[in-house]
């Protein structure tokens, strides 16, 4: 606990002084620092039991350690094939174990890895079969409060699969740390936990443990779904609400040109999201009851695409760009992970 809190400490002595760094000639925003710089689009990021953090690059399959400031090698993930959107996406970890989801030649899956304090090592992977494409391949993991960890996935733009049980594709997916399913999912058999999903690529749990996740809509709605164990959240039939039985709408939406919506984070009473197109982080405040406040935008279009959003163990909120990812305009420094404190 002290070395975690004496890194922590030498973090935050790093990151004030970074408000200085300047964007296109810019200051940062109020409350904003840089954490770190010049990353190659940063998809995925995990912390350890000592406050550091492990950062995946999407299109090297490289996996970066980010200690007290200083971003240094951890290794990468064997097998990456990155197109498109696919490559080396979302990050989870429990203690030294290391959890990847990225895409191959054949699929997306998710592999487990040992990082042992300088390199990742003993990688097996223990989910595969998830569809690929170069759109839509979800691609966030994370550990609930139950222990289990969830797999957001995509329907590699093959809409029909989000509404197949058999397929993992267009869901949200919870197996154990082995890869095994647990015995508690809606199919016991199956690891699929909410269905319907055309892609998702943020998760959170609230302070009462309920999950949330963000969803990409086609032409009209992006989505904030609550899930539900076995809920049907509409795609193809619907996007956005639509009120239609048997299908859970959203509990918010946005339009896709002001949203786009990729991580997402709990912190301070509120979820976060990260907006790519929408080039925007947006806060929405949740109620003790589960119901959600108004949107509030912040930071539009000043440092343009946002991949990712964390609550990190200094007490406050990391965010992305993602303006190297072949969709954005690149600016000084880019791509960058800011620090943010509400």
């Amino acid at each position: 606990m002290r070395a975690a809190g004496a890194i922590a400490s030498a973090l935050l002595l790093v990151v004030a002084c970074g408000n200085d760094v300047e964007s296109r000639g810019q200051p940062n925003a109020p409350g904003v620092a840089d954490v770190a710089t010049n990353l190659d689009v940063p998809w995925g990021i995990a912390f350890l039991p000592d406050g550091s953090a492990l950062i995946a690059e999407r299109d090297s399959g490289a996996v970066k350690h980010l200690s007290a400031g200083v971003v240094s090698d951890a290794g990468s993930v064997a097998g990456v094939a990155a197109r498109g959107e696919g490559g080396l996406l979302g990050l989870a970890t429990a203690r030294s174990t290391v959890f990847a989801y990225f895409t191959t030649d054949g699929d997306n899956r998710v592999a487990r890895m040992t990082f042992d304090g300088q390199a990742l090592t003993g990688q097996t992977p223990i989910l595969t079969g998830i569809p690929a494409a170069s759109v839509h391949d979800g691609g966030r993991i994370a550990f609930g409060p139950d222990g289990k960890l969830y797999v957001a996935t995509g329907e590699s733009g093959n809409p029909a699969l989000a509404q197949d049980k058999s397929s993992l594709g267009g869901k949200i997916l919870r197996i154990n740390p082995d890869g095994s399913t647990p015995s508690d999912n809606p199919d016991p058999a199956s690891p699929v936990w909410s269905f319907g999903h055309r892609n998702v690529q943020g998760l959170a749990w609230d302070s009462a443990g309920r999950l949330w996740a963000t969803e990409y809509g086609s032409n009209r709605w992006d989505e904030l779904n609550l899930i539900e164990p076995g809920g049907n959240y509409g795609w193809p039939m619907a996007e956005g609400r639509a009120d239609t039985a048997g299908l859970i709408d959203p509990v918010t939406q946005w339009t896709t040109d002001e949203a786009s919506p990729s991580g997402l984070a709990y912190y301070g009473g509120s979820l976060w999201v990260a907006a790519l197109r929408g080039q925007r982080l947006i806060q929405v405040p949740v109620g003790g009851d589960g119901s959600l406040g108004g949107s509030v935008p912040l930071f539009v279009g000043q440092y343009g695409r946002l991949r990712t959003v964390v609550s990190a163990p200094d007490g406050s909120l990391w965010f992305t760009t993602s303006n190297r990812d072949g969709r954005g305009s690149p600016r000084d420094g880019d791509d960058r992970i800011l620090q943010f404190r509400p």
